[in-house]
C-alpha cells in the first residue's frame, strides 16, 4: 500500500496512456488501481478537496470519483438529514455507499451512520479511507440492495434510509426512469417504510418533478432541487411515511461552502400566481433598470410566475423567464438566485440594431432565449466574440417583441 501510494503521488501529473503502455517498468505496482487512483484524485480537486488534500486515500473505480457529491451537495444532504431526524442523536443508513463521500459528510452530522455498497471493492477502500479521515462513527456493511430486503443486515434500525440509486444499466448506458435504477426505489419503499419513517432518495437532476412525485406517491414531502457552480446538480427527495399532503419544492443554490440560498414553494401556489405581464423597457437606457436570470436550481423548480410575485419583480414574458426590476436594493437581493444584469441599452432585435451592437461591442458574451434564432446564430450576426464584461441578450418580451438588450453582470 505505501508503494502504491507513494507511486500515485509520484506519478499524479504523467500521462495515464503512458503509464499504462509502461506497466511492465513499475514492477510490484497494481497500475491500474494506481491509474485508477490518479484520475480519480484529479476529479476530487475541487469537488471534495477535504479529500483530494488527504494522499493516503484509495480509490479502486473512478467513476466513483465522476458520480460523487461534491463537498457543497454533501454538506446540504448531511444539514437536510439533521432537519429531518430533528434531535441530537440520530441515525442514518446510505444504502448505496459508492465512494463514500455522502456517508462521511452524514457522518459529521448523525451520530451513527451505515455505509453499505454492492462492489466488495469499494467497501474496501471506504474501510480504509473512513479511518484515514477518521470518521469512526461510520460502520461498513457490504450486501445486495434488492427486493426482499428487510434491512436485517443493519445492526440497529435508523432514522433514515439514504439511497442514490446508479442511473446506468447494462453496459455502462445512461438510465433515466426510476424503475430501471439500481436499486429500484419503487420496489424497495414500501419494504423500507415498514420499518422506517423516512427515505433521502437522490435524483438525476433531468428527472421530472411531476412525474417523479406522481410515480413515488403521496409519501414524498419534499423535493430539494440543488444547485452548484452553475448547474443543477442533484433532486433531492424527502419521502416521509407518515404524510399524506402536497410537497413542497425548495430550489437550493449553494455557495462553495454548501451555505444554502432557498426558494421554497408548493406547487399549487405557482398555479395560482399565474402570468402577470410584462413592464416596457424603453426607458432602460436612462434609469437604473435590472435583468434577472435564475440560477439553474431555480429554472429547474419552476417557480416561474410565483418568482415575480414573490420578489416584485415583471417578467419578461409568458415563455422568457428573465425578469425585470427597477429597484437596487431588490437587484442585490436576488444575486445569491441567479445572475443579475444592469441594462445599458435596449433595442428592437433587427438587423441595424444587430450590426450597430455587434461593432459597438466587439467582444461580449452571447444568450438568446424564446427568439427565432439561437445563441450561436445570433453571436454570428452579430460578429462578436466572447470576452469582456459586456453581455447581449436577444430576448422575447410580449409587452416589445423581440428585443436586443446590452447588460453588464453585477457581481456584488
Amino acid at each position: 500500500m505505501e508503494n502504491l501510494l507513494r507511486f500515485v503521488k509520484e506519478h499524479e501529473s504523467d500521462e495515464i496512456s503512458r503509464l499504462i503502455l509502461d506497466r511492465k517498468k513499475y514492477q510490484g505496482i497494481d497500475i491500474d488501481l494506481a491509474v485508477n487512483c490518479i484520475e480519480s484524485r484529479r476529479k476530487l480537486k475541487g469537488k471534495v478537496q477535504q479529500w483530494y488534500d488527504e494522499p493516503s486515500l484509495i480509490f479502486p473505480l473512478k467513476l466513483s470519483a465522476e458520480q460523487c457529491s461534491s463537498s457543497a451537495t454533501g454538506k446540504y444532504k448531511a444539514d437536510v438529514a439533521a432537519r429531518i431526524a430533528g434531535k441530537e442523536d440520530w441515525s442514518i443508513a446510505d444504502l448505496t455507499g459508492g465512494l463514500g463521500v455522502d456517508s462521511w459528510f452524514f457522518s459529521q452530522r448523525a451520530s451513527a451512520v451505515t455505509y453499505n455498497e454492492m462492489q466488495t471493492v469499494l467497501c474496501d477502500a471506504a474501510r480504509h479511507n473512513f479511518r484515514i479521515l477518521g470518521a469512526e462513527n461510520i460502520a461498513i456493511s457490504n450486501t445486495m440492495i434488492t427486493a426482499g430486503c428487510y434491512l436485517d443486515f443493519l445492526k440497529e434500525i435508523p432514522d433514515i434510509i439514504y439511497m442514490d440509486p446508479a442511473r446506468r444499466g447494462a453496459g455502462g448506458k445512461k438510465v433515466f426512469l426510476i424503475e430501471d435504477c439500481t436499486p429500484d426505489i419503487l420496489t424497495l419503499k414500501n419494504e423500507i417504510f415498514r420499518q422506517v419513517r423516512h427515505i433521502l432518495v437522490k435524483l438525476s437532476p433531468m428527472a421530472d418533478i411531476s412525474m417523479v412525485c406522481e410515480r413515488l406517491g403521496s409519501t414524498c414531502r419534499e423535493v430539494h432541487v440543488v444547485g452548484s457552480g452553475g448547474e443543477c446538480k442533484e433532486l433531492l427527495i424527502w419521502m416521509d411515511r407518515d404524510w399524506n399532503g402536497e410537497y413542497t419544492i425548495i430550489a437550493a443554490e449553494l455557495d462553495q461552502d454548501g451555505n444554502a440560498t432557498t426558494f421554497s414553494f408548493q406547487p399549487s401556489e405557482e398555479k395560482a400566481a399565474g402570468y402577470a405581464g410584462c413592464q416596457e423597457l424603453s426607458g432602460a437606457k436612462d434609469s437604473p433598470t435590472y435583468l434577472f436570470e435564475p440560477g439553474k436550481a431555480l429554472m429547474k423548480a419552476g417557480a416561474f410566475n410565483l418568482m415575480a410575485s414573490r420578489f416584485g419583480m415583471s417578467k419578461m414574458g409568458r415563455s422568457t423567464h428573465y425578469y425585470i426590476t427597477d429597484s437596487t436594493e431588490k437587484a442585490g437581493q436576488m444575486l445569491p438566485y441567479g445572475k443579475v444584469f444592469r441594462i445599458l441599452e435596449c433595442g428592437p432585435l433587427d438587423k441595424r440594431n444587430i450590426k450597430e451592437t455587434g461593432k459597438k461591442y466587439p467582444k461580449a458574451e452571447v444568450t438568446a432565449r424564446n427568439i427565432p434564432m439561437d445563441t450561436d446564430t445570433l453571436r454570428k450576426k452579430t460578429g462578436i466574440a466572447s470576452g469582456d464584461d459586456a453581455h447581449i441578450f436577444g430576448l422575447k418580451s410580449d409587452a416589445e417583441g423581440n428585443l436586443l438588450i446590452v447588460a453588464r453582470r453585477i457581481r456584488s
